[in-house]
């Protein structure tokens, strides 16, 4: 099968990775997929590229670019498209609609980014909420990454017969503790053998909560935190660093590419995730709010001691999944959870059952049944979707609901 992925960038980031690692993993065989992505060619794509998927840059100007929407249905009619998988709020909502009106009755859309009360680190305004309701209709398939995600859009009225479960997927051997990789990052990093060492890795948006972790890093004398990410609080995290007498503490490494190689955005001396990972002594996910936390389990499969706000992978499974990790309560427990896990020293630890459970080569096979099922609920051409071709949402300027990524 012919399947087109479209999602909204290919900078660093969690979806971009997992696009990128589904891709390396669907079975070649069956599915031959291209991407197209909307803003943002960045390291994602060139990796994507170099693994051999061809990836096209729709060109989009910003939110309201409504040119684009020709664009993308001229571009999805011309590949003879079997299935359109479209990945992040923007490219959902664009891509349900192109996919329709170029003919392509198979959709699946996957929510990768779905929280309380935000959308992919911003506010989840009723407009927003609104316009993917309304263009989730359009759709074959949604597929939640956890069962948290799948209960918010049972929630919001998505119906059962459309809505499956895939999880994101993890490759662990690309985060496997090397002890020479950890000597060589604290030696480029300037951290001495003995440092105790705090890890964060994700966007730098308020919804991460990484002003919180700071502030716990600052409680614990001597703690350094390297902080992997970049995005809009990067100055506000900065200056926060600085009022509290920690600038030296606390590095901001920028965007780290993950566990695929690098990328071109990232800082000349940044190591990539594995090599913060390996570098660090406890990882620390102060979000309250995250729809898996594929971060968590990437600092579980490096041996390290895992400390969490939320983390739906964690929390949906028994507690012995992964018995080195543990949630701490409000912003205050943090440093009380860093100081626990600093006087039980830093030895590594085994990888934990929840990580194989989240292997990518399972998760891959999972996502192509998707596909499989789709395809025959809804073959191509065999008439009209769940909704006539008459009654396409049009995303509203005035109203400006495409203000996610």
């Amino acid at each position: 099968m012919r399947v087109l992925h479209i999602i909204t960038g290919l900078g660093v980031g969690g979806a971009e990775e997992q696009l990128r690692s589904l891709l390396r993993h669907l079975p070649a065989h069956s599915v031959h997929g291209e991407v197209v992505t909307l803003t943002t060619p960045g390291a994602v794509a060139e990796g994507i590229r170099a693994d051999g998927t061809r990836v096209t840059h729709l060109g989009m100007a910003g939110n309201r670019d409504l040119s684009a929407l020709p664009r993308l249905v001229r571009l999805v009619r011309a590949g003879g498209y079997d299935l359109v998988h479209t990945h992040l709020y923007r490219a959902c909502v664009y891509g349900r609609i192109a996919a329709r009106l170029a003919g392509v009755r198979t959709v699946v859309a996957t929510e990768h980014s779905l929280g309380e009360h935000l959308l992919e680190g911003r506010p989840l305004t009723p407009a927003v909420r609104a316009l993917q309701l309304a263009t989730e209709r359009l759709g074959t398939t949604t597929v939640a990454v956890s069962g948290t995600v799948a209960d918010r859009l049972r929630r919001w009225g998505v119906p059962e017969a459309r809505l499956c479960t895939v999880p994101n997927g993890i490759d662990a051997a690309r985060f496997r503790f090397d002890p020479a990789v950890r000597d060589a990052v604290r030696q480029r990093l300037g951290l001495t053998p003995g440092a105790f060492v705090v890890a964060g890795v994700g966007r730098l948006v308020a919804g991460k909560r990484f002003d919180t972790l700071i502030d716990a890093v600052a409680e614990v004398p001597g703690a350094r935190l390297l902080l992997a990410g970049d995005g809009p609080e990067r100055p506000a995290l900065r200056a926060r660093a600085a009022a509290l007498g920690v600038a030296d503490r606390v590095l901001l490494l920028g965007a780290c590419a993950g566990g695929l190689g690098g990328g071109p955005d990232r800082t000349a001396e940044a190591p990539d995730v594995p090599g913060v990972l390996a570098a660090a002594d406890v990882f620390v996910s102060p979000s309250e709010e995250e729809s898996f936390g594929l971060a968590a389990l990437e600092a579980l499969a490096a041996g390290l001691p895992v400390l969490y706000a939320a983390c739906p992978a964690i929390e949906e499974l028994p507690p012995e999944q992964a018995p080195g990790a543990r949630r701490f309560a409000g912003p205050s427990g943090q440093a009380d959870a860093l100081r626990a896990v600093r006087a039980a020293g830093p030895p590594r630890l085994p990888v934990p059952p929840v990580v194989h459970r989240y292997d990518i080569v399972h998760c891959a096979e999972r996502l192509a049944r998707v596909y499989r099922t789709a395809l025959g609920t809804r073959p191509r051409g065999t008439g009209p979707g769940p909704r006539a071709a008459g009654a396409v949402p049009s995303p509203s300027a005035h109203d400006s609901p495409l203000t996610s990524r």
